[in-house]
């Protein structure tokens, strides 16, 4: 089943879809399925430290010492990671740094290379 968004009028997770509108059980709100696929695309833009569109496959270059949680590894300025991939979340880089592994970084510690 596909995940429906969440209400936009009162942040209930229990809206269905109508037709072609989403509709809220709790508020009643109801707004149209085509200005939701619409704000998702936007939001689906992830942008470097400089304002570049990254893609998947880009390169891209660490631009400031980031501290690896759980160990006593850093990685540091101007290390290049190649074949990043985008995944939704907070970290949304997931790439495999050579000597540390695989990890997820912010976009806004990288540039594109």
């Amino acid at each position: 089943m596909p995940k429906l968004p969440h209400c936009p009028a009162c942040s209930s997770e229990y809206t269905y879809e109508d037709g072609g509108n989403y509709v809220c059980p709790e508020c009643a709100h109801e707004w149209p399925v085509v200005a939701t696929a619409a704000v998702a695309d936007q939001a689906a833009v992830v942008r470097d430290a400089h304002g570049n569109v990254l893609q998947d496959g880009d390169s891209v270059t660490v631009i400031k010492d980031l501290k690896v949680k759980g160990t006593s590894s850093v990685v540091k300025v101007g290390t290049k990671v190649r074949n990043i991939r985008l995944v939704e979340g907070d970290h949304d880089i997931d790439c495999k740094i050579d000597g540390i592994g695989a990890m997820q970084l912010k976009s806004e510690f990288v540039k594109k290379a």
